[in-house]
């Protein structure tokens, strides 16, 4: 398997070329480790506030609204990257979809 982000389409065990993306493609993991410390530093903040210690919470919300927005930038990126690989691979192999 390994790291193959220039190819992330797994043409040899599927025939949707989708189904097994992340696996192969590992490209997506930074911005999946984004979307977890979003996660975590939202949790963190609704916490801080619930035992009243604002700063941390305020804190916290402003990490959590930068990872989540690091987390969406990326993913799209790399989202547009997929499919300019696919449009590619369309133009030049007529037997794959």
């Amino acid at each position: 398997m390994g790291d193959d982000a220039s190819d992330p389409i797994e043409h040899h065990r599927t025939t949707q070329p989708l189904a097994a993306e992340t696996m192969k493609n590992t490209a997506k993991a930074p911005g999946l480790v984004f979307v977890a410390v979003a996660a975590v530093a939202f949790v963190i903040c609704l916490a801080s506030f619930a035992v009243r210690q604002v700063s941390l919470g305020l804190g916290a919300a402003i990490v959590a609204l930068l990872a989540a927005g690091a987390a969406l930038a990326w993913l799209t990126m790399e989202g547009r990257r997929v499919r300019q690989v696919e449009r590619e691979l369309s133009r030049t192999h007529h037997d794959v979809r």
